[in-house]
């Protein structure tokens, strides 16, 4: 029961930081504040996401899988914002200083 329902306390969480992120990259004025909003986010929404549905399946073979996947995005995620990141700088992309 209390495992249950701590999972299902981090499935939410993870889907409210999900939504949270979401409202970032739609409010945050320029690419890289967004890119940062998304980054964040979605690795900590991932986490507790991917950590709530391994609660959920106890100790198996499928939460041994979910932690596998969450360690490909716990590498690949920031990786990527970082690539984004340098390339939009190449790119001519200024960051925006103030408003």
């Amino acid at each position: 029961m209390i495992l249950e329902m701590l999972s299902w306390v981090f499935l939410v969480a993870g889907g409210l930081l999900g939504i949270i992120g979401g409202i970032g990259i739609h409010r945050f004025p320029d690419f890289f504040s967004r890119l940062h909003a998304a980054g964040i986010t979605d690795t900590l929404c991932a986490a507790l996401i991917l950590s709530g549905l391994g609660l959920q399946s106890g100790f198996s073979l499928v939460s041994f899988k979910l932690v596998l996947i969450f360690a490909f995005i716990l590498f690949t995620s920031p990786t990527a914002s970082h690539a984004l990141a340098n390339a939009a700088l190449h790119g001519g992309v200024k960051p925006q200083l103030d408003d």
